[in-house]
């Protein structure tokens, strides 16, 4: 805690001053389950949005493509590289929006302001690392993975021409989450409903057009990309609250800096540890053979959508613990986890049953002439969507904890209960039965087991802070 200088207020003596209210969610007063719902709305449709994108990126591959058959496995192969390389830094962002929400709930302008602007500086300096090396390593990284000769070279250029975008992904992505921590969930809707309309249309103009291939989608994203952080920026400039952005502040403030590095790095090594057990995941995949690869490549692009459903409330969890906690408002803090615990299971059950409910017309909308990989994707994602309830409830219960200043204990669960288990379950579980299905089961495996352990952790913290808060100064 920083020390209080002299004639400074004691926020655990001195009653909350109101102020005006800034444009935004308001996440430490009002009802919950309206405000949980309006800050997940907006997100879920963001992630919509996107994954529509990206999914027409792979249709328009599939079916207008001159090498439709080869393309389509070749851009899935990226997937889990990309995320693996990118999920370390874009913890940073989780850091930067849960010291963010900290010092908004706790009325600290000038600490969010400071948090604002290294945030930025932080995401562009990481967003030219990572595209450099993904940019250099692409093909290397690719062999490890055990990716086919036959789909290295489309998959390497997808790949050097996606990081090239990555300057612009880090941005965007540190922005929106400034935005929604804010309250202000609505903005990175519009922008990547703009930015998404174009990466369409290119992806028609350069594919069906000019017949390119995975070349011609991947600078349609990366031209989305760059149009989505300029948006982002922009947006940020017009924020009425402590976090407006001002280019001339944008710096690495130091204290700052250690406070997001801090919180984001234990969450960029569990969103990499998670990433880095879908890389071991999807080599294994590989060495099933194309047809296996081209269905899970689908599959995995329809559970992005079911994903999204239930990643909502894990963002709206982070957001109101986080300021609640800045608050000191225990109360609202549990109301808050159970609100967002239920929403798992209402989007649960309308996205991602719809999902499984029109299986069939959505899976052949990216396998139209592969009946054998047809099959192949119903069987991987019949278990991944539906049991996605149970990381829906251990990513709210996780967000939470870090939304009370416990980074360090969701990150030690995740080593061990997603990468560490899985990585077992591939290589004693998988080879007694080499199939699909047996590895996609380590998934809900996994996730139950992980859920268990943060549901405990969740209990003692929230009673331990609720002590700290109520008693700040024991008896000695």
């Amino acid at each position: 805690m920083e020390p209080k200088t002299a004639g400074s207020p004691d926020p655990e003596r001195t009653p909350a001053v109101p102020r005006p209210r800034a444009r935004g969610l308001n996440m430490v007063s009002g009802p919950l389950f309206p405000g949980v719902f309006a800050f997940a709305l907006p997100v879920i449709l963001t992630g919509l949005l996107s994954l529509f994108y990206n999914a027409a990126d792979l249709i328009v591959l599939s079916n207008f493509a001159e090498n439709g058959e080869t393309a389509l496995p070749a851009v899935g192969c990226t997937g889990s590289l990309i995320n693996l390389l990118i999920g370390l830094f874009l913890g940073l962002s989780v850091g930067s929006s849960v010291t963010i929400a900290i010092a908004l709930g706790a009325r600290d302008d000038k600490e969010a302001s400071a948090l604002t602007h290294t945030a930025i500086a932080v995401s562009a300096l990481l967003g030219l690392l990572v595209g450099a090396v993904g940019f250099v390593f692409a093909p290397t990284f690719l062999r490890w993975m055990n990716c086919s000769e036959t789909l290295i070279d489309d998959a390497s250029l997808y790949l050097r021409i996606y990081f090239c975008g990555t300057p612009a992904n880090m941005v965007y992505n540190f922005g929106a989450a400034i935005l929604r921590t804010s309250g202000d969930t609505r903005r990175p809707l519009f922008i990547l409903g703009g930015a998404g309309l174009v990466n369409v249309g290119l992806n028609l103009l350069f594919v069906l057009g000019l017949s390119m291939s995975v070349d011609g989608v991947a600078i349609a994203t990366i031209t989305s990309q760059y149009l989505s952080a300029a948006a982002a920026l922009f947006f940020l400039t017009r924020l009425n609250n402590a976090c407006k952005l001002s280019f001339k502040k944008i710096s690495l403030h130091k204290n700052q800096l250690l406070r997001i590095l801090r919180h984001g790095v234990p969450a960029g090594i569990q969103s990499s540890l998670f990433s880095f057990s879908n890389v071991l995941i999807q080599s294994t995949i590989n060495s099933f053979g194309d047809v296996v690869i081209a269905a899970s490549t689908a599959s995995a692009n329809l559970e992005g959508f079911g994903w999204t459903a239930i990643n909502a409330p894990d963002a709206a969890s982070m957001a109101f613990v986080g300021q609640n906690y800045g608050a000191k408002n225990t109360k609202r803090i549990g109301r808050a986890v159970l609100v967002c615990l239920l929403y798992v299971m209402i989007f649960w059950a309308a996205v991602d049953g719809a999902i499984l409910l029109f299986r069939d017309p959505l899976v052949r909308l990216y396998l139209p002439d592969s009946p054998d990989a047809v099959q192949v994707a119903f069987s991987r994602l019949t278990i991944v969507v539906g049991t996605y309830f149970l990381c829906g409830f251990m990513g709210v219960l996780s967000s939470a904890i870090r939304g009370m200043g416990a980074s360090l204990l969701p990150t030690a669960v995740a080593i061990g209960g997603i990468c560490g288990l899985r990585i077992l379950w591939i290589a004693f579980v998988v080879p007694l039965s080499p199939s699909l299905r047996t590895l996609m089961i380590s998934y809900p495996v996994s996730w139950g087991i992980t859920l268990a352990v943060d549901l405990v952790i969740f209990l003692v913290l929230f009673r331990k802070r609720k002590r700290e808060i109520e008693n700040p100064f024991p008896a000695t």
